[in-house]
């Protein structure tokens, strides 16, 4: 892969990214990364998270709505989208992880990535 310029912008991005767990959306990334760099636009938010993906530095998260997730834990880890609330949560299954090393021995192909994806309702929306 090429080495990608520098960009402030796009750290600015993945370092928020890395400091959350809640998988914002582009719209919340974008809204966020407004305050520190008033001018950017959607479209470099846009550009910065799918070339992020790209780069493998993080996960695009697919939602039934339509829109995307965007998480910086890039291990093989399990996901829950909450079918009310739209939250999208970590699930620490550490099966998970032989999982993705059974699939890559036994297959004779290449994977590139995983996702193990729960859907229900959340421990909030379960109470409420």
């Amino acid at each position: 892969m090429t080495a990608l310029k520098y960009s402030r912008q796009r750290e600015a991005i993945k370092d928020y990214l890395m400091s959350t767990t809640t998988h914002p959306t582009a719209d919340s990334v974008y809204a966020h990364i407004r305050k520190d760099f008033p001018r950017i636009s959607m479209g470099t938010v846009y550009r910065n998270l799918s070339l992020l993906a790209e780069q493998g530095e993080l996960q695009q998260l697919p939602c039934a709505d339509g829109g995307d997730r965007f998480d910086a834990n890039i291990t093989a880890h399990a996901h829950f989208f909450c079918s009310k609330c739209q939250c999208v949560l970590d699930l620490d299954i550490p099966e998970v992880q032989g999982l993705t090393q059974i699939a890559t021995t036994t297959f004779n192909g290449r994977i590139d990535s995983q996702q193990v994806v729960f859907h229900g309702l959340c421990p909030d929306c379960l109470r409420a």
